[in-house]
């Protein structure tokens, strides 16, 4: 009696501690109702092995499991993750004690398939019922868009809506959430935009979840200011905004740095009376884990400590993925042995959470024993382990396993989503080959995906560095007709192409241009320029460039003189190249031997192999960061320069 009147008040947590205190004596058993009560009181608590120990107890007892039974624990290895088997064999058991599944048997069982990334599966038990007579309801439906929506598979999930739309089964708010969801994944944010109208037009309000859905689809494509705009229109509509909400935004704007406006945010969310939870924390985590500042991650650990939040796994994944930003493999792994110490079961995203930590290293072969590790603990790798896959193979040089994810992905056996062909179309970049960037990029306009500036910067990148000036010219034209707003990297890659295609007057151009708008150079759009000039041998245009760049404010680097002492010594003007060079010593910015190769390289080519030997015999007194094996290793040069060796 206690246990269901606790049950019916929502009193999970003192159904737990009252099983936990008074254990029944042996010989006695609870009514089905009751061990049911308890069953979803251990299900919410999170105790999920302690609730399947407890549903093997009910069996041995002769208890008769009822559907709703059934449904609670199908919940409960749902949430566990890895139990497709158990589901499987439950559902043989349900159907062999003459209980036949209903519409929460089935979404409970597709949830269980979309948080393991079980597509397949949850096909094959949607189209079972089906078989069986059981007409899906929109609950049904929905659970299916949301297998669809997570693998990033628009296509399918619009078919789940057309078919629920002929067999009479109308659309609620969820279907549009999920729909949204979908597009947010795909790239596609206007479409996600316009689901909020379509529910109006249908006479359904758009809540908070469906708000927060098109805000995330924005904050993918980078669109903070307009996410923002739509969090304005939420509370004008009088939506009020909840942690989610918050939480979105505060993540947003971590990732564009935008500290000040995060810090209002975050007074605004006290204001409104909105208490943080450990998602804001774990926000707070990676925002500060993207900055890389490690002793940050650190001290907000402390902070939840202190205030008494414990870690839950989201967190301990949030830990994995900020360390491993920072580029703290051990710290990073340290918080995975802490997880699994503290009782907690690694899922996919913590598996995701060690492979992105690893591919900021290029640690493929580590890599490819977490996938093994995760295949083997009854998880599928998802469109976000298959890009960090791609990313440990580039990083790597790998160029066997980029090779060997593509067939997979072109062979059909990986879906092609959006994620995994932007990742193919970095990674081909990243190992300058042009074919596999061109393959994947014609793949992503086949599919009728949006391509993002990433992408256009990557192509247009690489059309300039093989030469291939017309095609770099339709990039840009096709970012400009996209809507997108070429960016730093953009022009910057332009004028590199100029630049090594002997028309630095054009690559200046740009640079001045871009003085004048909104898009300022940065060191390196000036370093492009002045290279330029000097590979065509117009040493003082490079000069006057490297004038304008201090009176801009921008400080030369090492690259800039390096770049400039290049220039001096192919024109044969040493006494030039020395005083850059005795100039970066003077300032500690450490000439690198390639600088000091460029240099013996000239005077052994006209001839002037003494004045090599002295310059060297200069610069290594004068340089205090001098290596001694360069010394050796330039002294040999020119002794074989000099002997014809």
């Amino acid at each position: 009696m206690v246990v269901r009147a606790l049950g019916r008040e929502g009193q999970h947590d003192a159904v737990c501690a009252l099983l936990d205190e008074m254990p029944l004596p042996p010989g006695s058993r609870l009514d089905v109702r009751a061990y049911t009560t308890v069953l979803h009181a251990l299900s919410r608590a999170g105790r999920y092995e302690r609730a399947v120990e407890l549903f093997a107890e009910l069996r041995r007892q002769g208890v008769a499991p009822t559907l709703v039974t059934y449904n609670v624990v199908l919940d409960v290895y749902g949430r566990m993750g890895r139990s497709w088997p158990q589901i499987v064999a439950l559902l043989d058991e349900m159907r062999a004690a003459g209980v036949e599944p209903d519409d929460f048997t089935a979404s409970t069982v597709i949830a269980a398939c979309c948080r393991d990334g079980l597509v397949d599966e949850a096909v094959a038990f949607f189209e079972d019922l089906k078989a069986r007579g059981h007409a899906p309801c929109v609950v049904t439906y929905n659970a299916l868009l949301q297998v669809f929506g997570k693998a990033g598979n628009y296509t399918k999930a619009l078919r789940v809506l057309k078919e629920m739309e002929q067999n009479g089964c109308q659309p609620d708010a969820v279907t549009y959430n999920e729909l949204a969801g979908t597009y947010a994944r795909a790239g596609f944010y206007e479409e996600a935009a316009k689901c909020l109208d379509t529910m109006t037009s249908k006479g359904l309000l758009p809540n908070a979840f469906t708000y927060n859905t098109v805000m995330t689809a924005y904050g993918n494509v980078g669109k903070v200011d307009e996410a923002l705009a739509l969090f304005d229109q939420m509370k004008k509509s009088g939506c009020v905004p909840n942690v989610n909400t918050y939480n979105l935004i505060l993540g947003m704007l971590g990732k564009k740095s935008r500290f000040t406006v995060m810090l209002e945010m975050l007074g605004e969310m006290s204001r409104s009376g909105c208490t943080p939870n450990r998602v804001t924390w774990n926000t707070m985590l990676a925002v500060c884990g993207k900055r890389g500042m490690e002793d940050y991650v650190t001290r907000v650990l402390e902070g939840m400590k202190s205030c008494g939040v414990e870690l839950s796994r989201d967190t301990y994944n949030t830990l994995i993925a900020a360390y491993g930003r920072c580029g703290s493999r051990t710290n990073a792994f340290k918080m995975y042995n802490e997880m699994t110490s503290a009782g907690f079961t690694p899922c996919l995203t913590t598996y995701n959470a060690l492979l992105n930590v690893l591919s900021r290293q290029g640690d493929w072969s580590t890599a490819q024993s977490i996938v093994s590790k995760m295949r083997t603990k009854g998880f599928k790798p998802n469109d976000q382990s298959y890009s960090l896959l791609l990313q440990c193979y580039a990083k790597g040089g790998n160029i066997a396993g980029i090779d060997a994810i593509e067939k997979e992905v072109y062979g059909g056996t990986v879906f092609l989503s959006w994620v995994i062909l932007r990742t193919l179309v970095i990674a081909n970049f990243k190992c300058r080959r042009l074919g596999g960037i061109e393959k994947a990029f014609q793949e992503v306009k086949a599919r009728g995906y949006n391509p993002d500036l990433v992408i256009f910067n990557s192509m247009l990148s690489m059309y300039a560095k093989n030469g291939m000036y017309s095609k770099a010219t339709e990039i840009l034209d096709s970012i400009k007709q996209s809507g997108l707003s070429p960016d730093l990297i953009t022009y910057n890659s332009l004028m590199d192409m100029y630049a090594k295609c002997s028309e630095s007057w054009e690559a200046e151009k740009i640079l001045n241009q871009l003085k004048s708008s909104q898009v300022k150079p940065d060191v390196v759009s000036y370093n492009t320029v002045i290279n330029g000039f000097c590979k065509q041998g117009l040493i003082r245009e490079a000069q006057r460039i490297l004038s304008e760049m201090i009176a801009d404010g921008m400080a030369p680097c090492v690259v800039t003189y390096h770049t400039l002492v290049g220039g001096y010594a192919s024109l044969e003007m040493f006494s030039e190249a020395r005083e850059v060079i005795n100039y970066m010593i003077q300032h500690n910015l450490k000439p690198m031997e390639l600088t000091y190769r460029r240099v013996v390289d000239s005077y052994c080519k006209a001839k002037r192999f003494e004045e090599a030997r002295s310059f060297l015999s200069e610069v290594s007194e004068t340089d205090p960061n001098f290596d001694k094996k360069v010394l050796h290793t330039l002294t040999a040069y020119i002794e074989d320069a000099q002997f014809g060796r």
